[in-house]
């Protein structure tokens, strides 16, 4: 089994939404290795071997690629030279912000998000990634604007619901943040996403035996993650129920590293109420941010 050390356990039970698109093994995309390659030349212009320029359509292959094996800088050059081909598309301004995000660049991200909606304001892609954008530069409370157009377009998206109830979670509005999560279940009942971020809702407000009971199933399953296992390890250390802790903890961690994680989770016990739950608001803020879907 693997190990992970204590840091690397709280980044997993942090992580709760994964960023879509994007592999658990990011790889280099060689534009040089495939057939029909791409080739760019100094002045960046796109051309298949043998001649003639490479298609809208076909640099939107290669760039969604590049970005779907995690060669951000690749995937961004290209989504940007498929933009210069049709100015009126939006799709190439979304990917460019989608291989921003990944790369870290929030700011010029919702710059390009921006400009797919000056194009078209209802773009559900564009919409999403924008709110993604300010729920990762940590400003939770912009993101309200563009999932509520969302939302009138689509409420019945169960991902969409998911990425509201995130954003409710990170401006304090549990309450509001489980109804999302909770509809999104009954449009999605084998999503386990929906399942773990209820799950910290519920931790972050105070009710550890809800939360076990949602995640207890899913962190328990043969196909679960680390980062399901390490998050239910983490909501029993909060209910004082440490053997449980640490039987769930050790299916991933060393000894050392499940001591010292139950040694934070009894710390963060001894707290008075609110330093305890603003503590724990933090740690759902670091991994709700971190990583929305």
């Amino acid at each position: 089994m693997k190990r992970f050390d204590a840091a690397a356990s709280f980044s997993l039970a942090l992580s709760l939404i994964a960023l879509s698109g994007c592999g658990d093994f990011p790889w280099t995309l060689d534009p040089f290795s495939m057939n029909g390659r791409l080739q760019l030349d100094p002045y960046g212009t796109n051309t298949r071997e043998g001649g003639g320029p490479v298609s809208y359509s076909s640099s939107m292959r290669i760039a969604d690629a590049a970005l779907a094996g995690g060669d951000f800088s690749t995937a961004l050059s290209i989504y940007r030279r498929a933009s210069s081909m049709d100015t009126g598309a939006v799709a190439p301004l979304v990917g460019a912000g989608n291989a921003l995000l990944g790369m870290g660049k929030f700011s010029e991200a919702i710059v390009s998000y921006m400009s797919g909606l000056a194009r078209d304001a209802h773009d559900r892609d564009a919409l999403r990634g924008l709110a993604r954008a300010y729920l990762m530069s940590d400003k939770p409370e912009l993101a309200g604007q563009p999932l509520a157009v969302a939302y009138q377009d689509n409420p019945d998206d169960a991902k969409l619901l998911e990425l509201i109830g995130v954003a409710d979670d990170l401006v304090g509005r549990h309450d509001e943040a489980q109804s999302r999560y909770r509809r999104g279940l009954e449009l999605a009942p084998e999503d386990p996403a929906l399942s773990l971020d209820l799950a910290w809702s519920l931790a972050l407000s105070g009710s550890y035996p809800e939360a076990i009971s949602v995640l207890r199933p899913i962190a328990t399953a043969s196909s679960s993650s680390p980062r399901e296992r390490q998050t239910l390890a983490l909501i029993y250390g909060l209910q004082g129920d440490r053997r449980s802790a640490e039987n769930i903890a050790r299916i991933d961690l060393d000894p050392l590293s499940v001591q010292r994680n139950l040694a934070y989770y009894e710390s963060l016990r001894q707290l008075s109420p609110e330093a305890r739950h603003r503590a724990i608001e933090q740690l759902g803020a670091q991994g709700q941010s971190n990583q929305p879907s």
